[in-house]
């Protein structure tokens, strides 16, 4: 049987949700944290700063590891235009949640696939993938009650959607369901077949 010779494939994000959601894909994949500043830049628009720090993050990774693919990817999250970071604790979490409660919340996930191999003719895949959330008009008990529960004090948005912050979403409205998590996986999956990477290898056992 002939095999074919796939490249390392590397993650470059510490994101416990981003590693478990490219582990769906069942290929071999490593972890590199990128560890850059992700500040948006002054009068930066969301989905610019969702792309410059994914493709970042997979160029600081690139740059230590030659010849391998290296998936990037950010989140920025947006109400009425306006950047809506990780709450960090339970006060500020409380405070996002009664904001955004029978609201729109506009989600930017940015995806980044960097092929460094000389030759490569897509070096540099970019896309962002936006989603709608509307969440639910909660009383103030509910929403406090959520948090102490889950605790999602590391999330956009403070509420994990694959999780029991479910409950907090009146709908979603995606491309691309498993952006809202962290990492696009339909975009990627595209990207990495374009970059030559196999996903279903037949082989003849006869």
């Amino acid at each position: 049987m002939q095999q074919t010779h796939s490249p390392r494939l590397i993650l470059a994000s510490g994101s416990a949700y981003r590693k478990a959601l490219l582990s769906r894909l069942q290929l071999p994949f490593e972890v590199d944290s990128p560890n850059i500043d992700e500040a948006a830049l002054p009068g930066e628009a969301p989905e610019h700063t969702a792309l410059r720090l994914a493709e970042a993050k997979a160029e600081a990774v690139a740059a230590r590891n030659p010849n391998a693919l290296v998936i990037g990817s950010d989140q920025v999250a947006t109400l009425d235009g306006e950047h809506i970071g990780k709450p960090g604790d339970h006060l500020r979490a409380l405070a996002q949640l009664k904001k955004m409660r029978g609201r729109e919340v506009v989600f930017h996930t940015a995806l980044c696939l960097l092929d460094p191999r000389n030759g490569s003719s897509l070096r540099i895949q970019k896309q962002n993938v936006q989603t709608l959330v509307r969440f639910r008009h909660l009383p103030d008990a509910e929403l406090d009650a959520y948090l102490r529960i889950e605790q999602p004090y590391d999330c956009a948005g403070s509420a994990k959607n694959e999780a029991l912050g479910i409950a907090l979403l009146e709908q979603i409205r995606s491309d691309d369901p498993s952006a809202l998590t962290g990492l696009p996986l339909i975009a990627l999956t595209s990207m990495l077949r374009q970059a030559g990477m196999p996903f279903f290898l037949l082989s003849d056992t006869q």
